[in-house]
């Protein structure tokens, strides 16, 4: 079966290539107990990314003991004295990616626009740290870690935008909004970006797989084998534009096969616990946003009906 992540990193063509920081030793918490036994402590993963100027690291503590990093860039100038406070913005990244895809183009694009900016690190990816289980969380994990950030270090209702599977996990946080605002603080909007639907990807995989086979198989060595991580030409085929420079391709390809220590989901048990439960139309905000030249998402004409609360164009 074709991986899930069958979306293109947000763009990236025009950045400019940063040089490598040294990879961070990983670092141990203290070892944690259970039931009488002794389980090996947390590591923090490590992901050599370089920060742009104005953007801090730092690493936010769950309740369970785990870390997940956060790269913050503030706004690049002060509001003018009456004008409207803008809604900090929380970024959730995808499979095989980490707050370092929103940190070349989006939190500098956002901040000059006067947009506080937080890009996370879901458990096990970037230099989160890396949990004692096969695979890094499930929806109703990433969800709440989302959530408890935003309680602890966001002073404002922000607006969390999510790319590929991390539009589900965002689609899943609006739905803990009804009657849950204690554990899930309010949003001020929310954005899917190329996002897995909420009835997750198994209507687009048979569909891709149905109409372009060859691309399929190709798929299916890129991510379900990860090939993608060794091979210039299916890297740049799967996640990025034909003319992207090869050397940036590879800069992005090595951090990629850096971030992701576990995989997000067990893809089984989140494929039964689907599709993410439908909403009110007075929920939140939301904006759907596609790729015209994406590698497999196709378009179709029409209209989409996301989470029984807003009709709107759709790339699926």
């Amino acid at each position: 079966m074709v991986h899930p992540h069958l979306h293109r990193t947000p763009p990236m063509a025009t950045a400019t290539i940063l040089p490598a920081a040294p990879p961070a030793p990983a670092r141990a918490a203290p070892p944690r107990t259970m039931r009488g036994r002794t389980t090996r402590p947390f590591l923090r993963a490590a992901c050599a990314y370089a920060l742009q100027e104005g953007q801090s690291r730092r690493f936010h503590r769950l309740p369970c003991g785990l870390d997940i990093e956060v790269i913050a860039q503030p706004p690049a100038a002060a509001a003018a004295p009456g004008e409207r406070q803008r809604p900090p913005l929380v970024f959730v990244h995808g499979s095989f990616h980490a707050a370092w895809c929103w940190a070349e183009h989006w939190l500098p694009f956002f901040s000059r626009a006067g947009f506080p900016c937080y890009a996370l690190s879901l458990r096990a990816q970037g230099e989160s740290s890396v949990p004692s289980e096969a695979v890094a969380g499930t929806l109703e994990t990433h969800t709440g870690d989302i959530a408890d950030f935003i309680q602890k270090e966001v002073l404002f209702p922000p607006v969390l935008i999510g790319h590929s599977f991390g539009g589900l996990i965002v689609q899943q946080y609006i739905s803990c909004l009804q009657g849950s605002e204690l554990l899930h603080p309010k949003l001020a909007g929310t954005v899917l970006v190329c996002s897995v639907p909420p009835s997750g990807n198994s209507g687009l995989v048979w569909r891709y797989l149905l109409t372009k086979p060859v691309a399929a198989v190709k798929v299916t060595l890129s991510l379900a084998a990860k090939a993608y991580a060794n091979s210039l030409s299916l890297c740049k085929e799967t996640f990025f534009s034909p003319q992207m420079d090869d050397e940036l391709v590879l800069r992005y390809q090595s951090l990629m096969k850096e971030s992701s220590k576990l995989p997000l989901f067990d893809l089984r048990k989140l494929n039964a616990s689907l599709p993410v439960s439908s909403v009110p139309d007075n929920t939140t905000e939301i904006l759907v946003m596609g790729a015209g030249n994406d590698f497999i998402v196709l378009i179709l004409k029409g209209f989409v009906k996301l989470q029984d609360s807003t009709e709107c164009n759709q790339y699926v």
